[in-house]
């Protein structure tokens, strides 16, 4: 559905171009960016570690169409969002003399947020006397995909929010007090992020304060190394077979998460061997309880909960200690 305004908006199309990424200031391959799919995936396997990732933007807005229309004061902002902790994030870009496009840098920390973001633009201008008002969008968002090894725009994992308490769906009634919840059983898995929790909305997406971020993070690593741990272990029973019984690794979203965490759980191994040894020490019960320990381990690793615990602990020592004189 389109959005009415009251005041005249541009019609001309609003394209992103994804220049170039890093991370935490070593450019990434551009194999990472696909610009036909508008799709930025940050995860690779070498590094789960990474604190902060830049995109390079260059965006093209109907040039004629602004200098003829009847907006002044005009800018161009990126906004970079994600459901699963209510962050948005903005950044203004710049426009050289003689510079047809709009350029600049969108900074993503990786303590801020939990699966996929959403990349938009909007022109921002005075009409009427009113400043700040929205003359233009982007038609379609860039994603940028923190836990993909390869930039496609199929959805492996679903960021809802839900309300557990008051909302139309009975099933979710019971879990009220719950936080959020993982779910496994539609054909994507999907992260459920409780509204009616107490104070939880407004700390994923107001944090202010060192200590408060510093929480947010927190929270947000622990939901994605949960649905890290929750995926595989969905996933390990749910493979395919060969004639001989063999397990095969079962495609889509199941078999990017075994393979993304099996090395960790089966290190040195190949993978189709560590995929066997997985499956049958699930079934006959061999070591199980020393390899679950092993994927939970990977699995707050790919989440970032101990680098973002040690965040926390750290903000509440210095909150502690009260300022410095």
């Amino acid at each position: 559905m389109s959005t009415v305004y009251a005041y005249p908006t541009l019609a001309g199309k609003i394209e992103i171009t994804v220049r170039g990424a890093s991370m935490d200031g070593k450019p990434l391959q551009l194999s990472l960016i696909s610009q036909r799919d508008q799709v930025v995936a940050l995860h690779q396997i070498e590094r789960d570690d990474w604190i902060e990732g830049v995109l390079d933007l260059e965006v093209s807005l109907p040039s004629d169409e602004l200098d003829e229309g009847p907006w002044s004061g005009v800018s161009c902002v990126a906004v970079l969002t994600e459901g699963a902790t209510n962050t948005r994030v903005v950044s203004r870009l710049e426009r050289r003399r003689g510079d047809t496009h709009w350029r600049g840098e969108v900074r993503v920390r990786r303590s801020m947020h939990a699966a996929r973001a959403l990349l938009d633009v909007s022109v921002v201008g005075s009409h009427g006397g009113v400043d700040g008002r929205v003359i233009g969008r982007t038609d379609t968002s860039w994603v940028v995909d923190l836990l993909a090894r390869t930039p496609t725009r199929q959805r492996d994992l679903e960021i809802l929010e839900k309300d557990f308490r008051d909302g139309p769906e009975e099933g979710l009634r019971r879990f009220a007090d719950a936080p959020w919840l993982i779910d496994t059983t539609g054909d994507l898995p999907a992260v459920l992020i409780n509204t009616s929790f107490e104070g939880l909305p407004e700390l994923l997406s107001g944090a202010r304060g060192p200590l408060e971020k510093a929480t947010a993070g927190m929270v947000a690593a622990q939901i994605a190394g949960e649905a890290w741990a929750t995926m595989f272990h969905a996933a390990l029973s749910d493979l395919d077979f060969d004639e001989d019984g063999t397990p095969r690794f079962p495609g889509g979203w199941r078999e990017s998460v075994l393979r993304s965490i099996l090395p960790e759980v089966f290190p040195g191994l190949p993978l189709p061997e560590a995929l066997a040894e997985a499956h049958s020490c699930r079934g006959d019960g061999r070591g199980w309880a020393e390899i679950q320990a092993r994927i939970h381990y990977a699995a707050g690793k790919r989440g970032q909960v101990p680098k973002n615990l040690t965040s926390t602990i750290r903000a509440v020592q210095r909150a502690q200690e009260g300022p410095r004189r």
